[in-house]
């Protein structure tokens, strides 16, 4: 991975709409966010690329008493990518109570949206959203 790719250039590219990873050279492992060695290799030869924003939820959790400056209930999801890495995210529903187990294995679309900082955040920050489709 080029040593000057930062959290804020990744923070940029969701925020141009795309959902960037490190693919290693040696044994092909996705890795999001981008970082300087592969997870499933320890490899070293890794390069920034663009991955598909749709997956399938593994498990969620619905957060029904949130952090300070949250508006609970919302639901955290856990998707497997298209591309194979697992990233956590909000999965943005009208009815968050309403939601069971029947989601587990739905097909989303994967998107950001800027969420505020908190007390423990300086800044506002892109974090990732799934769209049931």
């Amino acid at each position: 991975m080029p040593a000057d790719f930062t959290f804020q250039q990744y923070q940029q590219e969701l925020t141009d709409g795309r959902l960037t990873a490190t693919v290693c050279g040696k044994c092909e492992t996705y890795t999001t966010p981008p970082q300087a060695v592969c997870r499933n290799c320890g490899g070293t030869d890794t390069k920034i690329t663009e991955i598909v924003k749709k997956g399938t939820i593994r498990t969620f959790t619905v957060i029904r008493v949130g952090p300070e400056g949250t508006q609970p209930p919302y639901i955290v999801a856990l998707v497997e990518t298209q591309d194979g890495p697992w990233v956590m995210g909000n999965l943005l529903v009208t009815d968050p109570g309403k939601i069971g187990p029947e989601i587990i294995g739905k097909e989303v679309e994967i998107s950001s949206q800027v969420v505020k900082g908190d007390i423990y955040a300086i800044e506002n920050l892109n974090v990732l959203t799934f769209s049931l489709v």
